[in-house]
């Protein structure tokens, strides 16, 4: 059993209340591995006022020692990845293999905010002579990220990263499912001056104070449409910025020409890596009548290929899902699915036996307004709908409230280009489920967020613009 703390003012504290807590599962198993204080608004109280404390002296620091400091961070955290990873496996549920690639992938995004740090430019406008404006980037100040439960240490990271290197300071405040190995990434940070990173756990209460909370200037906020919603119209209430990457449900186009085994390959790969419990997951797929029947047949070999076990078993490439009540949901996505008129072609049940595992399962003759269609499954469900044109396919793909990505396999050009500008989602994949240039930016669309993730871009979100209007002395404005 492991019991986590509070890191306040580079201490690890008590909890105020330490006889509220709550419990971490093993989502393998449902059994108790751990426990953590339910925070309360004194912790955030005390979590701010050492945010708000240190962030002058964070800030004149500078922008090359900051980097130094954040890629000392990343250093350590490369060197304890495959303990962060079986920490994160055993309270998420993720296969090790996958596990250790998030923190990898954490560890690079350190590195990569320590680079663009210092590089983060402004912009200058010349006046008359001897006037000049600047624009200049400066931090909001004491910065709440809000991370979620599904890929914690690889979004934790790179949020870290960008608001540090700009010269923020942190309240960390993790999802209550995955906060053991949070907790031991936050160690990881103590070369850093007292106050500059601090941890608040909890559930939502906390979350929610640490938006309300005066000292907070910034809210990062990574997870549901309905959080998300709730503190975009706090933020906007109390004059905070807000930066949101929400729920997707990310369509899948298969077109007409294309090799249907690689496109069922593709399709497999993104409704069920980590069970499916990824914001850019596949969730729906449109396929072209003309390869439908070769695609479906390959679709459902490769989801019995799958090995569902605990995420310590080498042989396992799909974990459980993250607990009861998402596996439940994602059930009853698949029962409305079928009482609804779809097909069950592999899986549609709860996998019998302990841990909150579903199989990988696919449907066909789904319609677009089933609830498997409308709203984020979040499991490790292939949904599918044939159509009889591109065309048809483009206009259902943008027939939701998400926009956050989408994915077209096909080898025609001209639908690669028609597909870039009709739909309306932040992230237009052509012929990759995944992947993208290191360092690029997502910005979702619609109910999927607002502000840019990732990517150099992310900087400007962690920042304000100040212009500077430089004149000579003695020689202000000519008269009007």
């Amino acid at each position: 059993m492991q019991t986590a703390k509070a890191y306040i003012g580079g201490r690890w504290v008590a909890a105020a209340h330490p006889d509220q807590v709550l419990d971490v599962v093993d989502p393998s198993t449902g059994l108790v591995i751990g426990s953590i204080p339910k925070g309360s608004p004194d912790d955030v109280d005390a979590a701010a006022a050492a945010a708000g404390a240190a962030q002058p002296a964070w800030e004149r620091l500078g922008a090359g020692e900051r980097a130094t400091l954040v890629k000392e961070a990343a250093r350590r955290v490369r060197a304890a990845s495959q303990e962060l990873a079986a920490m994160q496996s055993a309270e998420g549920g993720k296969p090790l293999g996958d596990s250790e690639g998030g923190v990898l992938a954490g560890a690079g995004a350190l590195e990569q905010y320590g680079e663009l740090g210092p590089l983060h430019r402004g912009r200058s406008l010349q006046g008359g002579w001897g006037a000049t404006d600047a624009m200049v980037h400066v931090p909001y100040g004491v910065a709440a990220l809000l991370v979620p439960w599904n890929d914690p240490l690889a979004i934790t990271g790179g949020l870290l990263g960008a608001a540090l290197a700009a010269g923020n300071t942190v309240v960390l405040k993790p999802s209550e499912k995955t906060p053991l190995s949070s907790a031991r990434l936050v160690e990881l940070f103590d070369h850093l001056p007292p106050g500059v990173i601090n941890l608040v756990l909890g559930d939502g209460a906390a979350g929610a104070a640490l938006v309300e909370h005066p000292l907070v200037d910034l809210v990062v906020h990574v997870g549901s449409v309905r959080t998300g919603r709730a503190i975009a119209e706090r933020c906007a209430a109390l004059g905070k910025k807000a930066v949101l990457e929400l729920g997707g449900k990310d369509p899948l186009i298969v077109d007409e020409g294309v090799d249907p085994a690689w496109a069922a390959s593709q399709a497999a790969l993104g409704a069920f890596a980590n069970c499916g419990q990824i914001c850019t997951s596949v969730e729906r797929i449109y396929v072209h009548r003309s390869v439908a029947e070769a695609f479906l047949t390959e679709l459902v070999r490769e989801a019995e290929r799958r090995v569902v076990g605990p995420p310590t078993d080498e042989a396992t490439t799909m974990g459980p899902l993250v607990d009861e009540a998402q596996r439940a949901k994602v059930d009853s996505h698949v029962q409305d699915a079928v009482a609804s008129g779809a097909t069950v072609l592999t899986g549609g049940r709860p996998a019998p036996g302990p841990g909150f595992f579903y199989p990988p399962t696919v449907l066909t003759d789904v319609g677009d307004d089933m609830v498997v269609f409308q709203e984020e499954t979040f499991g490790p469900v292939a949904a599918v709908r044939v159509v009889d044109s591109f065309e048809e396919a483009l206009v259902a793909a943008n027939g939701t409230e998400f926009g956050l990505a989408a994915t077209v396999l096909t080898t025609s050009q001209e639908h690669a280009q028609q597909a870039m500008r009709e739909l309306r989602v932040g992230t237009v994949k052509i012929n990759a489920v995944f992947g993208g240039a290191p360092g690029g930016a997502a910005s979702p669309h619609k109910a999927s967020g607002q502000g840019f993730g990732y990517g150099p871009e992310l900087l400007d979100e962690v920042t304000r613009t100040r212009v500077v209007h430089y004149g000579l002395p003695g020689r202000g404005p000519a008269p009007g």
